[in-house]
């Protein structure tokens, strides 16, 4: 079942600045943040010290400035990379509250990360490194829609065939012959969110879900 949203309500339920479980979402896993953490040393100190060396210049300003931005590159690069992945959404211009069940659901095996070691005789070797992900593939009467799918975790054991799904879904045709994209999705039997990143503000969609869903 879909049910379109009224106007308005897409904004309130996908915001364009950051909230806290995104920004985390964003932060990404520990070898991203040291990268992050790197570009933000070096590049601040490197800017620092020029703006040091322009310091009766007009141009010495701008360097610390500069600086400034770059010791920040931890806070507003998760920052900025939530609001584009909040943008991609945002941009549909037709959303439905979806409610169906998941028809089918599975793992696999994702290489989320590839890099190059020297083995035990001192030759370079190509490492994976794999998590299992769970997909969950959504239907209602007319039919499949769609999947979502996000690293599999101990509570996701307790998901199965037949539960009801919630889940906010987008596309560029009022008809939604064409789906665009599929948010997060709410399960409310096992009272559990999924997926591969916390586009919804959740307490505002569970509320949706009670008005709208009765």
């Amino acid at each position: 079942m879909l049910l379109p949203l009224k106007p308005g309500e897409l904004s309130r339920l996908i915001p364009a600045v950051a909230t806290g479980p995104q920004f985390a979402a964003s932060s990404g896993n520990p070898r991203k943040v040291l990268q992050r953490l790197l570009i933000s040393l070096i590049g601040g100190v490197i800017s620092l010290l020029v703006a040091q060396s322009l310091f009766s210049s007009r141009f010495g300003p701008v360097w610390l400035v500069v600086g400034f931005v770059f010791l920040l590159y931890m806070l507003w690069g998760p920052i900025l990379e939530a609001g584009r992945r909040n943008a991609t959404l945002r941009r549909y211009p037709v959303a439905a509250l979806f409610e169906g069940e998941v028809g089918d659901l599975y793992t696999r095996e994702v290489v989320e990360e590839r890099r190059e070691q020297a083995g035990k005789q001192g030759r370079l070797e190509l490492v994976e490194n794999k998590r299992t992900w769970l997909c969950l593939e959504l239907e209602d009467e007319e039919g499949y829609l769609g999947q979502v799918r996000f690293p599999m975790e101990k509570k996701h054991q307790a998901i199965r065939r037949g539960m009801v799904v919630r889940a906010l879904v987008l596309s560029e045709r009022k008809d939604f012959a064409r789906i665009g994209a599929i948010s997060d999705a709410w399960l409310p039997q096992p009272k559990l969110w999924v997926g591969e990143y916390p586009y919804l503000l959740r307490p505002a969609f569970e509320e949706l879900c009670l008005r709208r869903l009765r």
